[in-house]
């Protein structure tokens, strides 16, 4: 910016745009300062560097503005999870997707965990159970979301993630 801009000759544009041409760094401050603005480096890696003349203070303010509006619309996705059993009753299993729904309507990816827990009977009787309850879900699911993830085959809590569909 201004005196710290070390090259001999620079091309200039204007506050409003036009492009003023090669010329020395010199010229092209005094330019700028009998218009009250400052001369910026823009590009330094060109030859000559590119420099333009604003008003520095309302540039970084501008920035200053534009980051703080992105940062205000950006919307961040959250993970929601939702437990159910392996032999969960139809009823049941209802009233977990209305609330999958809920969560896929607001833009949230959806994690959905199956509880393990009894005896080695039941937990070998889940073991089938469990592809079979993951494919029933995604059936109710197929409009609203698609699988981004399962879990794998050596984890103990068997789970697939499922993200709302882009429209």
């Amino acid at each position: 910016m201004n005196n710290r801009i070390f090259a001999k000759t620079v091309q200039v544009i204007s506050s409003d745009g036009k492009n003023l041409g090669v010329m020395p760094t010199e010229q092209a401050l005094q330019i700028a300062s009998n218009d009250g603005l400052d001369l910026v480096e823009i590009n330094a890696t060109n030859v000559p560097p590119i420099v333009k003349i604003m008003d520095y203070g309302k540039f970084k303010y501008d920035q200053k503005k534009r980051a703080s509006e992105a940062r205000k619309n950006q919307k961040s996705i959250e993970m929601k999870e939702v437990w159910i059993r392996p032999f969960i009753e139809e009823n049941d299993l209802n009233i977990k997707m209305k609330k999958v729904f809920e969560f896929l309507d607001n833009g949230n990816k959806v994690k959905i965990a199956v509880m393990k827990h009894g005896n080695k009977k039941v937990l070998a009787r889940a073991k089938d159970a469990i592809p079979e309850l993951f494919a029933r879900v995604l059936e109710l699911v197929k409009d609203k979301a698609t699988l981004e993830a399962k879990s794998k085959p050596d984890e103990r809590t068997k789970s697939i993630i499922i993200a709302p569909v882009k429209q």
